[in-house]
């Protein structure tokens, strides 16, 4: 099958995700998230794209990037091949790292815009890696709320208002509000094993997931929440693990 040719940006501006070849680890170690990073800062200067977002998750990668001189598909490449040249030297491995074909989408506007940044920054707190972005040290939301690094926040903060300290304090209440935001890789459904599932009941407290069924019910229901909102769980997987019916589970 031929491969589709990637959209080209009006506005230069392409969300871009690249993930781990077979979902696997890419970063070990703080020592690889800061190389991956100084790898950013250094094509940056190569190849003069603007950086307004990232972050780095265990098995991929969300940038926001605006190219200028050089397609932003050269800089990536460029990017990826620096870095498994080192992580490979390091791990005493060979072969690919990455998926070959990374994913992208383009940004044509500054409501998109804002929406794919809040995405980007929120990706922690809805893996239930961190309560709330800010909490997140490998994204570039702490650079838009204290101090720059290699992002160009200017960019996105005068699209909300031209006085500095205004625009992080909207930023912050934008990117905590609730939402439903899906961008680019929302077709990846995730899925977790019952063994998975069984790691977020010992963190409840919960020993033995029948216990469930004999707990007061207001304490059940708040338990059944927060196994909801675990991303990968179904109602059919909890139905199934605690023995209560997915209606139950359902109007919960």
């Amino acid at each position: 099958m031929s491969r589709y040719a990637r959209k080209k940006s009006k506005s230069g501006i392409f969300h871009v995700m690249m993930r781990g070849i077979n979902k696997q680890t890419i970063f070990e170690d703080v020592e690889d998230r800061e190389r991956f990073l100084a790898t950013i800062e250094r094509y940056k200067e190569i190849c003069k794209y603007e950086v307004y977002g990232y972050c780095l998750m265990n098995n991929h990668v969300h940038l926001l990037l605006k190219e200028t001189e050089e397609p932003i598909s050269k800089a990536i490449k460029r990017i990826c091949s620096s870095y498994v040249y080192w992580y490979n030297r390091k791990y005493e491995r060979c072969g690919h790292l990455f998926q070959e074909r990374y994913k992208s989408e383009t940004v044509e506007d500054d409501v998109y815009l804002l929406t794919v940044l809040r995405y980007i920054h929120q990706n922690p707190v809805k893996s239930n890696v961190t309560k709330t972005a800010k909490d997140y040290k490998w994204s570039s939301y702490n650079e838009y709320i204290s101090k720059p690094g290699i992002v160009d926040t200017g960019f996105v903060l005068q699209i909300l208002s031209t006085d500095m300290k205004k625009a992080i304090d909207s930023l912050i209440k934008y990117t905590n509000e609730q939402n439903k935001d899906k961008c680019l890789d929302n077709d990846e459904k995730i899925r977790l094993s019952d063994n998975e599932v069984k790691k977020y009941f010992t963190e409840l407290g919960i020993e033995n997931t029948n216990e469930l069924q004999h707990m007061e019910i207001s304490m059940r229901n708040e338990m059944i929440r927060k196994l909801e909102l675990v991303e990968g769980t179904t109602i059919r997987q909890l139905s199934r693990l605690t023995g209560i019916s997915k209606s139950v589970i359902n109007r919960i």
